[in-house]
């Protein structure tokens, strides 16, 4: 599976090689980028980039040693800018967020976001199946990162009703899916 995680560590292997980073996000994301030889760092002094992601131990003090990295010149990367992540219970705040806390007391913009609607991600699955955008059909339930990922890339869109965007979301958006299922069970008709 191709997920803004592995897509992040991808383009710091390929444009930062050994870099080190100081990450706001979970352990698996930290085993994911030192698997490919990233640093981990803990200083402002050291850190050449600040990667912002889904963090359920977000505090003050990650926030401003990113907010230091950052004043201080470091790249600003994220994993995806998701404002919410589904649970079982709900939803709970997501990597954008943590995005905006930084934008908005660093004054920097983030850089880039691995993850959906970002190119980058779509690229790597795109390689690793080997065929072209054309032939593929993005399935999502969020219309502004799964639907427009996938039409960027040209590719057939379906909306699944069963996560984030409801049925009466779609009344309002510019952003409107080739297809909308109520439920993934539904995506056997398409094929």
């Amino acid at each position: 599976m191709i997920n803004s995680s592995l897509a992040l560590a991808r383009y710091l292997a390929r444009h930062m090689p050994g870099a080190t980073v100081f990450v706001i996000g979970e352990p698996p994301l930290l085993d994911e980028l030192t698997s490919i030889g990233v640093r981990l760092g803990k200083t402002p002094e050291e850190i050449e980039a600040v990667i912002a992601s889904f963090d359920r131990t977000f505090n003050y003090h990650k926030l401003d040693t990113g907010f230091q990295s950052l004043r201080r010149g470091s790249r600003f990367l994220a994993t995806n800018a998701d404002p919410t992540c589904p649970v079982e219970a709900g939803e709970v705040p997501d990597a954008g967020p943590t995005i905006a806390a930084l934008e908005q007391s660093s004054g920097r913009k983030v850089e880039l976001v691995a993850g959906k609607p970002s190119s980058l991600i779509v690229e790597m699955a795109l390689e690793r199946l080997g065929v072209p955008a054309e032939a593929c059909l993005m399935v999502g339930d969020r219309l502004e990162t799964d639907i427009v990922m996938g039409q960027r890339a040209a590719m057939s869109t379906a909306l699944v009703l069963t996560g984030v965007t409801k049925r009466k979301d779609l009344c309002h958006s510019a952003i409107q899916p080739h297809h909308v299922l109520e439920s993934i069970a539904d995506l056997i008709q398409l094929i």
